[in-house]
């Protein structure tokens, strides 16, 4: 059966699982919402409802879509409830071992022709199916953030991800009303192979003194006609991202060119991750925000 004729799973309930799962249930699938616990999953609703609540006050969506769209999210305790979903998307942290784990749990109850998905932004595909139930029903789904608003969707394939797999999600992507990408199977596909050395570029020219977090920015915003500069955008994806991302790199490729600046693994060592912590390169406590370099 194809995806659009059956519920959406998304696993974590975060900025980018809540994204998800928004477009889904504007795009009028029923979405399962899953994180660590009940509380969490509903938590991301909630969220989702505030950032629905925006567009109608915008006058980009009428009560009666909202509302729809938020009929149609369930918070759910457990990937238990997730058996009949067609597709499952796991949006949880750059981290391999809990990806792994999240799959391995999902496997228990995916249906026999349900695709599992990862939003991973950077982790080779191919290694991550060993962890799923059947690697032909496998295959990276990159979301960008904001979910609502960012077009592009990266679709990779692992090494025996199926034509019909590929097909599957490519109509689910296109129903979204994203605009679908393919990349190979290699670390920080496309997107983040060329985003993430001028993160981490940006993040040295700091650590080395060449100018400020204000001034690196604004160079670069104006200079390269970016609607924000590199350690701007750095604090809105999360400087943790970042780092899990650029060692991914770092690793997958051997090539010293990805070695993560030593100001980013600081920043991260101290709880600064950006914006979710209220601190990064900028201290978002106050009014407008703050370089704290």
């Amino acid at each position: 059966m194809s995806v659009t004729e059956q519920a959406v799973g998304v696993i974590g309930a975060g900025q980018m699982g809540a994204g998800i799962a928004q477009v889904s249930a504007q795009a009028g699938y029923r979405v399962l919402l899953a994180d660590v616990s009940l509380d969490q999953a509903a938590q991301g609703k909630a969220g989702i409802a505030k950032a629905l609540g925006r567009l109608v006050e915008k006058e980009k969506i009428g009560t009666e879509a909202r509302d729809a769209a938020l009929a149609l999210i369930e918070p759910v305790a457990s990937v238990a409830a997730m058996g009949d979903c067609a597709i499952v998307v796991e949006a949880a942290t750059e981290r391999e071992a809990v990806k792994r784990a999240i799959f391995a749990e999902v496997g228990k109850v995916l249906g026999p022709d349900a695709i599992l998905a990862s939003n991973t932004s950077s982790i080779p595909i191919t290694r991550l199916a060993q962890a799923a139930p059947d690697a032909a029903r496998f295959m990276g789904v990159h979301f960008f953030n904001p979910v609502p608003v960012m077009r592009p969707i990266e679709l990779i394939r692992g090494l025996a991800t199926s034509d019909a797999t590929v097909a599957a999600v490519e109509a689910f992507a296109e129903k979204l009303g994203k605009q679908v990408v393919h990349a190979n199977d290699a670390p920080g596909f496309i997107v983040n192979r060329v985003l993430m050395p001028m993160i981490n570029e940006a993040c040295f020219a700091l650590g080395e003194g060449v100018a400020t977090v204000r001034d690196i920015d604004l160079a670069c915003q104006l200079g390269l006609n970016h609607p924000m500069g590199p350690l701007t955008l750095a604090d809105f994806i999360g400087l943790d991202t970042c780092l899990e991302i650029t060692r991914v790199l770092f690793e997958g490729t051997g090539d010293p060119k990805f070695r993560p600046a030593p100001v980013l693994v600081k920043y991260v060592e101290a709880g600064w991750f950006g914006r979710k912590t209220k601190r990064g390169f900028y201290d978002y406590s106050g009014a407008e925000p703050v370089p704290t370099r």
